[in-house]
């Protein structure tokens, strides 16, 4: 990606909330696409501002500064991301060059939602494989690691996960041009910073098809973890039956807590819980299990994820 005329006050916040046109938004060469994720930083932070006023006017617990750093240190883990982006979207054209079995036409709006649902698809199934596989979990526990439920929240981010989830997306290199499947990939990841806040409520009929903050505030319950795992969309948490409406105060963080502010042993604490248990586990099959199985399942513990 290339970067692009920064985006005016409007445009970036319409960007976050994936308020944008397939005009504004469709480009023939992957090389044209803005980097969004970068775009976006400044709005991100503006954000969380006017969310910790919001939660002081409404009394309630603003941010801790500790956590705040963490989240912050996590970020950086950002830019390994970064790093990988390229490799992983080289593979994606190539797949689409070489295996496709659909020519899509760029600029068409059939397109451009095509792969909206595809890559919102895409994510539900990564990240629902993230809660349910032991090995995938230790990365993803990463962004479930905090107490403290708020848009910074959203910047806890693995190092790893992107290397096992982007393989959820190849499928769409089938059919859908690189290009279109790049934006949204990005927006997908934008909109989801908005929904780690406590100040909004219920917005009505909306809740029925997006994901909303009061549906992402019962997948951060680790008394309620497990269920609604959309990025943009609920719709697919309700077809296949992952739906769950809160019920009764949510509680944030891992089950097991990690009782760090370190941002590197976060990274690799459930790497190494792995690693212990799987030698001191007897038999071939448990060990895989361990690998393998739901978290906490293979220790005969209550699912962690």
């Amino acid at each position: 990606m290339r970067p692009s005329t920064a985006p005016t006050f409007v445009t970036g916040f319409r960007q976050i909330f994936y308020l944008v046109t397939p005009s504004e938004t469709t480009f023939e060469a992957l090389e044209e696409v803005p980097n969004y994720v970068k775009q976006a930083i400044p709005f991100v932070v503006i954000l969380f501002l006017v969310e910790t006023l919001v939660a002081w006017i409404q009394n309630r617990t603003t941010p801790r500064f500790s956590n705040e750093v963490t989240c912050t240190g996590l970020a950086v883990f950002l830019l390994y991301r970064l790093l990988t982006v390229g490799v992983e979207m080289m593979a994606y054209v190539w797949l689409y060059r070489h295996m496709r079995l659909v020519d899509m036409l760029w600029d068409s709006p059939l397109t451009w939602w095509a792969a909206f649902f595809g890559v919102e698809f895409g994510y539900y199934w990564s990240h629902r494989l993230h809660h349910e596989v032991n090995i995938l979990w230790a990365a993803h526990q990463v962004h479930h690691s905090s107490d403290d439920y708020n848009i910074l929240s959203s910047l806890r981010t693995s190092a790893f996960q992107r290397c096992t989830s982007f393989l959820l997306y190849l499928p769409l290199a089938l059919a859908v041009p690189p290009a279109a499947f790049l934006v949204h990939f990005q927006l997908n990841l934008l909109y989801q910073a908005w929904l780690h806040t406590e100040v909004v409520g219920s917005l009505g009929p909306l809740e029925y098809i997006l994901n909303t903050p009061t549906h992402h505030r019962v997948h951060h319950g680790r008394n309620q973890m497990g269920k609604n795992f959309g990025g943009t969309l609920i719709i697919w948490d309700r077809i296949f039956g992952t739906f769950h409406q809160q019920s009764g105060p949510l509680m944030y963080g891992l089950r097991t807590a990690v009782n760090t502010w370190d941002p590197v042993w976060i990274q690799f604490h459930h790497f190494v819980c792995i690693w212990h248990t799987f030698w001191k586990t007897p038999g071939l099959w448990n060990k895989l299990c361990v690998l393998f199985a739901k978290p906490g399942q293979a220790a005969g513990k209550p699912q962690l994820g």
